[in-house]
């Protein structure tokens, strides 16, 4: 399981996503290219003390990410028909998150293996980036058996 994010706009959303990954021992991807400079320096600045356990995976673009993926690829979108809790991941499944500004575009949409979308109150757009990707990331671990075990007795 892995998370991915397409092209973010924010950094500080990047940083809680590396902190999300880091924490549920998740890698993440960026396909670039993002917003905002892509550094190292920016990426500790923006992961704060999680960076360094945080494993990330840069992309130069998608079709590059596209071909070094094996697992399904699965969009999260406000534009999907399928309930996330009525989808059925695998332990090797791809959790593909958009622009923060634009989701992502057609041929991205078009191209991954499923589309899910996170039920929301009536009236309701969408939640922050990374607040979708821990729901998601959540829901994909608790069904793969994958969440870490606690370290509380």
């Amino acid at each position: 399981m892995l998370l991915a994010f397409f092209q973010p706009d924010i950094p500080q959303n990047l940083g809680a996503a590396l902190r999300l990954g880091a924490c549920l021992g998740v890698a993440v991807h960026v396909i670039e290219p993002c917003g905002f400079p892509l550094s190292d320096k920016a990426i500790r600045r923006a992961a704060l003390d999680y960076g360094d356990p945080a494993v990330i995976q840069r992309h130069a673009g998608w079709s590059e990410f596209r071909q070094a993926q094996t697992g399904r690829i699965v969009l999260f979108s406000t534009r999907a028909a399928t309930p996330l809790y009525d989808f059925c991941f695998q332990p090797d499944d791809v959790l593909l998150f958009g622009r923060e500004s634009q989701g992502v575009p057609d041929e991205v949409h078009d191209f991954v293996d499923a589309r899910v979308i996170i039920p929301l109150s009536p009236g309701r757009r969408s939640f922050n980036v990374t607040v979708s990707a821990a729901i998601g990331l959540s829901e994909a671990l608790r069904q793969t058996h994958q969440l870490p075990k606690s370290e509380m007795s």
